[in-house]
């Protein structure tokens, strides 16, 4: 399965053990995870700025991390989708990399639930849709 995981599921498998981390390291393993360059970015500025990790240990995990996942070029857009138009970058990544879901903790793109063919999921969701997709 395909997936790309969003920066602030990323943030919490780097930060705290517990789900995100469980399921990040579960995708690593038996999955496919996809990224791009402004997903990327965005989590290097999270990382360095609300978390003041040094310079080291961000390019250490950004490192650490690309070196897990295929990245993308984010589809174009033509029209605005997320209620946080910045959130817009997640699901044109997720198209680029035609993922079968997001996984994120962002009440602006969980709404959704679904943009076009790739559905928006919960840390919590991915289980019970990672079970209904093997069957």
């Amino acid at each position: 399965m395909k997936i790309v995981l969003d920066t602030n599921v990323l943030i919490a498998a780097l930060v705290a053990q517990g789900v995100c981390a469980e399921l990040l390291e579960h995708c690593v393993l038996r999955h496919v995870l996809l990224s791009s360059d402004p997903i990327l970015a965005e989590l290097q500025e999270q990382l360095a700025e609300k978390l003041k990790f040094g310079a080291e240990e961000v390019e250490e995990a950004v490192h650490i991390l690309r070196s897990q996942m295929q990245t993308v070029n984010p589809v174009e857009i033509s029209h605005t989708v997320c209620r946080d138009p910045d959130d817009d970058i997640v699901l044109a990544t997720a198209l680029a990399a035609k993922a079968d879901c997001i996984v994120t903790g962002d009440k602006d793109l969980l709404v959704l639930q679904r943009y076009e063919e790739v559905e928006i999921l919960s840390p919590s969701e991915f289980a019970a849709f990672e079970a209904r997709q093997s069957r």
